[in-house]
């Protein structure tokens, strides 16, 4: 097993100020003969600036004008105040939300095995009671679009075009193979061999070669075996193996089981920058670390070539112009990689070697060096994403997670991605956070050969971070917060997310999502909301709503997003008074959403990313976000809606029809699953998912001055620990639903979800 301690050592800052002594290589006789010209321009450094604020742009805000003027009730309610109880408690059984409905003017009523919002709709019509549109509902839906988009790209175009990327980088590291000499020549042995396990992996039939063979098969029985952490025999570090089950969407066809698992491995496997002989060690020697920084300037050197027009010089050109397409797409959905890139790489050569780059070079006497010294002007990583299976020792410290980000800089082929949360996870767990200081057994504590240590995050930090303090309360509440310095990463985390702009929200469809979610988390204020809005119940359901709809965002998001480790240490007659639905008024997210599917929309249009029959389920989706937003408002200021409108309300499942034309069963579901964060000390992960549907039932007062009580699906939200060894998919979601095993739901839901009295 390849463990490694890290104690008090800035490696990258020894690194780029010369400290550690990296030579060059022993290149040997080298039979380059050609220089290759970079040219003037590398095309993928320029595209990853564009990747990085083009997309802003898109999102073009809705702007929204609020005065809620709704006159409230007196809570508790009396339920039978309700103008349409007698009929709908005829309907539904209140029997157990009762209680819950009159303190606080809506209930949640768990029991439903409906994983499907349209159906779940239609079927509240078929009660003949009131329809409540849910804010749960439409960001599902959204859901459904951001991932079955996803899904259809990767699945009918990048699949193809991996392959070819694969196979053009295979054979330019054989052509490197057959051309350069001495650590030239075994660095682009390894690139063969590290193209070799993608192709095998993309293409189980194609043939390994023999120069190859022995590590490639090595790796590819590690692979299959998904057994955790091993020591790569490619690689020398430990990679976690375990994250090579595909899950999430990618379960659906074998072609998104095999491009799950190759982009998993460009995701994952780095080229280190850092490595040394000293004690402690860093993940590499020194001379593997050199070999390792070699491999990625020959790739890089590859990728960013211009040549002469030979045959060799175009597929160079299409496998850039293939690495561009599918970093920028995914970039636009995901964002940009958290890690080094070739683009950088080239970016960093040009700074060394000048637009004339002669292989030999790379071996001379102080060129890696220099080299480093440019690449650590990009920083390290931000999220520790569990390379080398790394331990740590007491006393924990901030320093200690710069260390071991430091440790793990390098190039990634195509980088695991930057995201808000897994970096605010990253930050809330040992050893930025350090041990227990509480009494009890809270949900984030891990007794490891450190001590009692902060192991897990909970989607709750990810939602006080954003500035909920509701959701600070009930983790203090739940004893999650009683460690050493969580209150200072907290409070430095909600001040840095404070202050960034609202453009710093839309650089992509990710960070936009959790912009919208932001919508519901953020306190009502003032007079004038529904009375059933304004308890602290109604927080806890909007928080429920919120996490429910962040699992389904790193469902879809499984492969690209750059999972947070924790470091290892050691029908009656109709009344009189109207009874009609009514939209859940929150007009704020519906804007957003409005705004997200609008920039979903277009950016996959401009990238040549999106087929007809999506772009229609968007414009629906586009339309329903409009009018829902509309009668919202209208609800707000007390206004009655038209004939028209209720009519919309009550048919609501129906209108859905073109929201969802032509998407597959699963992709439809709302029974998904993703793990977001490796525990090392207990060996296991962090689950969040969504189950079954739940019908809540609201009391909501009518423009006429009536009380009606309507009924609308709602998520369900899961958070448990899971063996790594058996990262959960969906279908082994669904089935621990059906068979009754799934575990609690988180035990502050109890504010809005009813019990059953059996």
């Amino acid at each position: 097993m390849n463990k490694w301690t890290v104690a008090w050592l800035p490696m990258i800052a020894l690194a780029a100020a010369g400290l550690l002594g990296f030579g060059g290589c022993q290149g040997g006789d080298s039979r380059d003969k050609n220089p290759i010209a970079l040219g003037d321009r590398v095309d993928m450094a320029a595209s990853e600036e564009l990747t990085e604020n083009a997309f802003t742009k898109l999102y073009q805000p809705v702007e929204i004008t609020v005065s809620p003027r709704v006159p409230s009730y007196d809570l508790p309610l009396q339920a039978a105040q309700a103008t349409n109880y007698a009929d709908f408690s005829q309907k539904v059984d209140l029997e157990a939300a009762l209680p819950l409905l009159e303190r606080q003017g809506f209930a949640v009523l768990p029991g439903w095995t409906r994983s499907e919002v349209s159906d779940a709709y239609e079927t509240v019509k078929s009660m003949e009671v009131p329809v409540f549109i849910t804010s749960d509902s439409l960001l599902h839906l959204y859901h459904i679009q951001f991932g079955n988009t996803l899904k259809e790209i990767e699945e009918k175009q990048f699949y193809a075009e991996l392959v070819e990327l694969t196979g053009l980088m295979q054979d330019a590291a054989q052509d490197q193979y057959d051309t350069l000499a001495g650590d030239l020549h075994e660095a682009a042995r390894r690139n063969w061999a590290y193209f070799t396990v993608a192709r095998k992996l993309l293409e189980p039939e194609a043939q390994v070669p023999r120069q190859v063979r022995e590590q490639v098969d090595a790796e590819l029985v590690l692979i299959e075996a998904h057994g955790g952490a091993q020591g790569s025999p490619l690689f020398v570090y430990e990679e976690d193996y375990s994250q090579y089950i595909p899950r999430g969407h990618y379960t659906r066809s074998e072609n998104l089981q095999r491009y799950f698992k190759a982009m998993m491995w460009y995701g994952r496997i780095g080229m280190l920058l850092v490595g040394t002989d000293m004690n402690p060690a860093a993940l590499v020697d020194q001379k593997t670390a050199d070999m390792q920084s070699l491999q990625a300037a020959l790739i890089a050197g590859a990728l960013s070539a211009e040549t002469a027009d030979t045959t060799q010089a175009r597929q160079l050109v299409r496998a850039r112009q293939i690495w561009q397409r599918i970093y920028e797409v995914t970039a636009f959905y995901v964002g940009i990689a958290d890690d080094l890139t070739p683009s950088q790489y080239s970016q960093a050569l040009r700074e060394v070697v000048g637009t004339s780059l002669r292989w030999q070079v790379l071996t001379e006497e102080g060129t890696l060096q220099k080299l480093r010294e440019q690449l650590a002007a990009f920083g390290a990583p931000r999220i520790y994403g569990g390379t080398g299976q790394i331990e740590i020792a007491p006393p924990f410290t901030p320093q200690q997670l710069a260390e071991v980000l430091g440790l793990t800089s390098g190039l990634r082929f195509m980088g695991q991605r930057f995201i808000p949360d897994s970096y605010m996870m990253g930050k809330l767990v040992v050893p930025t956070v350090g041990n227990y200081t509480g009494s009890g057994q809270p949900f984030t504590l891990v007794q490891s050969a450190g001590g009692p240590v902060r192991g897990f995050p909970r989607g709750l930090d990810v939602l006080s971070a954003m500035g909920s303090d509701r959701a600070a309360k009930l983790l203090e509440e739940a004893g999650d917060t009683a460690y050493r310095g969580y209150d200072e990463a907290i409070t430095q985390l909600r001040a840095e997310f404070a202050q960034m702009p609202p453009s710093a929200w839309h650089k992509n469809l990710y960070w936009a999502w959790l912009h919208s979610l932001k919508a519901l988390i953020e306190p009502i204020s003032g007079e004038g909301w529904p009375t059933f809005m304004t308890t602290p119940a109604w927080q806890d359901k909007s928080l429920h709503g919120a996490l429910a709809s962040w699992a389904q965002l790193r469902h879809d998001t499984i492969l690209y997003a750059k999972q947070s480790h924790t470091v290892r240490t050691t029908a009656m007659p109709l009344p009189r008074e109207p009874v009609v639905g009514y939209v859940e008024p929150v007009p704020e997210l519906y804007a957003r959403l409005l705004s997200l599917t609008r920039m979903t929309r277009e950016g996959l249009a401009s990238l040549e990313a999106l087929d007809e029959n999506a772009a229609q389920r968007l414009d629906s989706l586009a339309e329903i976000l409009q009018r829902l937003l509309d009668m919202s408002q209208k609800q707000l200021a007390n206004e009655a809606l038209t004939e028209d409108d209720y009519k919309f309300i009550e048919d609501f499942g129906q209108r859905l029809e073109y929201v969802v034309a032509g998407v597959e069963q699963e992709g439809l579901e709302t029974t998904i699953v993703a793990d977001v964060h490796t525990d090392g000390n207990s060996g296991q992960v962090l689950e969040e998912a969504t189950g079954y549907l739940n019908l809540m039932v609201v009391a909501y007062r009518l423009p006429a001055g009536n009380i009606v009580l309507g009924a609308g699906p709602v998520l369900s939200y899961y958070e448990f620990k899971h063996p790594a060894s058996d990262r959960l998919t969906d279908e082994a979601w669904k089935q621990l639903l059906r068979d009754n095993r799934a575990p609690s739901r988180p035990e502050w839901t109890s504010s809005f979800v009813a019990t059953s009295r059996d």
